[in-house]
């Protein structure tokens, strides 16, 4: 039995079944590779779901843990604060896309960032009402559920949610939804459901991630923005996936020219360690009352050094400008292959930057959404040593996160068995037609 087979039956009897993975078992990791427990080596088109933005183990993010490590490696913050932690809320309030003078909070996980994007709305506006859109993924504790439009398998049978939670259509020009159509159905939500006025905040991916890397059009972030200002709303931007220079800019709501209220970040901040963040205007960070906002692990001192160091390396290594040529990469191969014939389930091609995935149908003029064939790719590709993701309220995307730092050489490598695999994944779709 190989090692894999035995961490796999291993797996199976000690761990829960309810959290799903894929069946290679990493050993080790490098830049853009992974070697699993038997040595097979992988291309990793997914970055820890665009967590490893800087690649695995940089040298310097390491060195910089590693130096930390000489110090200490946890204090609570509430009981003795470090100097590094008001280095990196320094940076970030400098960095984020928010209105006026900055302040940030350090937690730990995304859906940690989300709740705490939210308690402090509502004790900054004194209102209570929350609207968020279908298909956006804002974490899976329970407000962050309540927050998700994906039901399957996020909020399958954990309900009922926390009240005061309301959705409004994403605009996904692919199905069919404008952003003239969602703002639409935006301004309904006010007629129909919920008073403007009882309203704290709207959150929004500008590019949704579980949702099916659904970019919204700039229009629409840009006229939310000002609705918004409209009604006294704050806007929450949820930047957990397509933030830290993932979509080409810092920020993904950076190509719209905006500024938010309140931004949650995480996942690409730390470089593989466990941190987030909630930067948001001064005025509204300081809502709350002291003590209550926190946490025993919020801003380890390890993720914190982590993190400077990848803000570092963001800047020192242009990964805004990579993160463009490897999209434009990827927009390029993937625009070719569509346009070969037999290539017609290739329904839609989109994303920004180095946030890139393609849909997939069953007709491209229905549009009905072909799961079984995505499932297929992102198999076959693992056969062949590439690791992809799929995503899309239909289970009919997938998805590409590749590191910031991959080298050409492997991304061309990776492609191409990306292509083989969409090429054999199609045959065999063509096969059972017939």
């Amino acid at each position: 039995m190989s090692r894999n087979a035995a961490l796999s039956e291993r797996h199976r009897l000690a761990v829960t079944q309810a959290v799903a993975t894929k069946s290679i078992y990493a050993a080790r990791a490098a830049g853009s590779e992974i070697w699993d427990a038997d040595g097979r080596r992988y291309i990793d088109f997914a970055a820890g779901i665009a967590v490893t933005n800087t690649g695995h183990c940089h040298p310097k993010v390491m060195a910089a843990v590693a130096e930390q490590a000489k110090l200490f490696t946890h204090t609570c913050f509430h009981v003795t604060p470090f100097e590094g932690y008001v280095r990196l809320a320094e940076r970030l309030n400098q960095l984020a896309p928010v209105r006026g003078k900055a302040k940030t909070l350090l937690v730990t996980t995304g859906a940690e960032a989300l709740e705490n994007a939210v308690k402090i709305a509502r004790v900054a506006t004194q209102r209570t009402a929350i609207i968020a859109f279908s298909g956006g993924f804002h974490g899976r504790t329970m407000m962050t559920m309540a927050l998700t439009g994906k039901i399957t398998p996020y909020k399958k049978g954990f309900g009922p949610f926390p009240a005061d939670v309301f959705h409004a259509p994403f605009p996904y020009e692919y199905m069919g939804v404008t952003g003239t159509e969602a703002l639409s159905g935006l301004k309904a939500l006010f007629a129909t459901d919920v008073d403007p006025d009882r309203v704290a905040a709207i959150v929004i991916e500008p590019i949704q991630g579980e949702g099916g890397f659904v970019p919204a059009p700039l229009s629409f972030l840009q006229n939310l923005r000002s609705l918004c200002d409209e009604h006294g709303i704050l806007l929450i931007v949820d930047e957990v996936q397509c933030g830290m220079a993932r979509t080409g800019k810092m920020f993904g709501c950076q190509h719209a020219g905006i500024e938010a209220d309140l931004v949650t970040i995480a996942k690409g901040l730390a470089g593989g360690f466990p941190l987030a963040a909630v930067v948001g205007r001064a005025d509204l960070m300081d809502a709350p009352s002291p003590g209550a906002l926190g946490g025993t692990y919020a801003g380890n001192p390890i993720a914190v050094a982590a993190a400077n160091a990848v803000l570092d390396l963001i800047e020192e290594e242009k990964l805004c400008a990579r993160a463009e040529s490897i999209g434009a990469t990827l927009f390029e191969r993937l625009r070719r292959i569509s346009s070969r014939s037999h290539m017609e389930a290739i329904g839609d091609i989109r994303g920004r930057g180095a946030m890139v995935a393609f849909e997939l149908v069953k007709d491209r003029l229905t549009k009905e959404p072909d799961a079984a064939l995505c499932a297929r790719i992102v198999a076959a590709a693992q056969e062949r040593g590439a690791i992809l993701l799929s995503a899309g309220t239909r289970a009919n995307v997938v998805r590409l996160l590749p590191a910031l730092t991959m080298p050409a050489d492997i991304l061309e490598e990776g492609l191409d068995i990306l292509e083989k695999s969409i090429e054999a994944s199609m045959s065999v779709a063509t096969r059972s037609a017939a």
